[in-house]
């Protein structure tokens, strides 16, 4: 299995890229949070890499932390999920916020990724929640604490801001990655004041 790969960024799209490793070019579907930490083209870029191999086609995932793609790897064991959704679930929400969401039960939060209904949230929660030791060790780094996840903005402001720029049109990965940094410039913010800070970082 093809498990690293390291070359020349040729091309780069929000779902995938196409990577020159030694004069060989390999196009890898990525998520878009892999994609926001790409270097621009023509740049060096190394990732970590998922092979699936079916009948009628071999298709290769690229991922630029190991944490997300021993989380991607969790994903597809699950029914129902396949390599599709489990990259829509990644673009939608950051490794550590997704197992941030599993040990809390935060079904409400996983529904706002595209693609995700309740019934999947709650199936990938209760699936997840047994397999996240798994996850733990292969990524290598610990789960998040109560006290990172209100870092990282799972909270009910946090929450109540999203839903806010996504019912004003937003796709909720903008609306996630514009509340966070809202986050980070006044972290004791109530929601007013993240939609605010949020709006003004968008425009």
């Amino acid at each position: 299995m093809i498990g690293r790969l390291q070359g020349t960024l040729m091309t780069k799209l929000p779902n995938q890229i196409l990577l020159d490793v030694a004069g060989v070019g390999y196009e890898i579907e990525i998520s878009f949070n892999s994609y926001c930490q790409l270097p621009e083209i023509n740049n060096t870029s190394c990732l970590h890499t998922h092979l699936i191999v079916r009948e009628d086609a071999h298709l290769l995932y690229g991922f630029v932390s190991q944490d997300e793609r021993a989380l991607f790897r969790l994903l597809i064991k699950i029914n129902g999920v396949g390599p599709k959704l489990a990259l829509a679930i990644l673009s939608g929400m950051e490794a550590k916020a997704l197992a941030t969401c599993v040990q809390h039960q935060d079904v409400a939060a996983m529904v706002k990724i595209p693609g995700v209904g309740k019934k999947t949230a709650e199936r990938l929660v209760m699936e997840l929640r047994d397999k996240m030791n798994d996850w733990q060790t292969e990524a290598g780094e610990p789960l998040i604490t109560t006290a990172q996840a209100s870092a990282s903005g799972l909270n009910s402001a946090q929450r109540e801001a999203e839903s806010a720029l996504v019912n004003l049109g937003y796709k909720p990965v903008q609306a996630s990655k514009a509340v966070a940094a809202a986050i980070k410039d006044n972290p004791h913010g109530d929601s007013e004041d993240l939609i605010r800070l949020a709006l003004k970082g968008m425009h």
